[in-house]
């Protein structure tokens, strides 16, 4: 008598999570985390992820840890991956700025990268091919920016420096900001 037994065939990564990961239970995480509660007479909403940014040092990290579950969620619904980083993006951008006293908490309401990454992903799943050429270009920024915000130091660091070594020493400058 053969015994044959069947392979055993994964599913794919769109399947795992079950219904956790369902567009209505990310909907409403996303809801809850970033506009759920609405302050009376103003269109100002916030949401959970708001209310423990308060909380120094570790509020706006606890925040990130739970804004990743739609970025897994991405992953396994198959999301490409450029639209998963630009998600991941957000959610740094949000808890790196949120960290700031005050102005990053008021920064982290209106940013709401739990919404924003929630609309990547339904509109990822629905328009791949826009998505990611949005989010190249979303990366391609963010790239930029980060390489200004370490120039820009530098080269004005380089102008004080030239300037000081000009005063004190006398002689001319043979620096980079030598134009007068």
């Amino acid at each position: 008598m053969a015994f044959t037994a069947k392979p055993e065939i994964l599913s794919p990564r769109l399947k795992r999570g079950g219904k956790a990961f369902d567009d209505e239970n990310l909907d409403l995480l996303s809801h809850v985390l970033d506009d759920f509660i609405r302050i009376p007479g103003t269109s100002i909403r916030f949401g959970l992820d708001g209310i423990v940014g308060f909380i120094p040092g570790i509020g706006d990290l606890i925040g990130g840890i739970a804004s990743c579950i739609i970025i897994i969620a991405a992953w396994m619904r198959g999301v490409s991956y450029v639209t998963v980083a630009r998600m991941v993006a957000n959610v740094a951008i949000e808890v790196v700025v949120g960290s700031i006293p005050v102005l990053g908490d008021m920064f982290d309401i209106a940013w709401r990268a739990n919404r924003r990454n929630y609309a990547l992903l339904v509109g990822s799943v629905d328009e791949p091919r826009k998505h990611t050429l949005q989010s190249w270009l979303f990366l391609a920024v963010v790239c930029v920016v980060l390489a200004a915000l370490v120039i820009l130091p530098m080269l004005l660091l380089t102008w004080v420096f030239d300037g000081l070594f000009h005063s004190l020493f006398g002689t001319g400058s043979h620096g980079l900001f030598h134009t007068l």
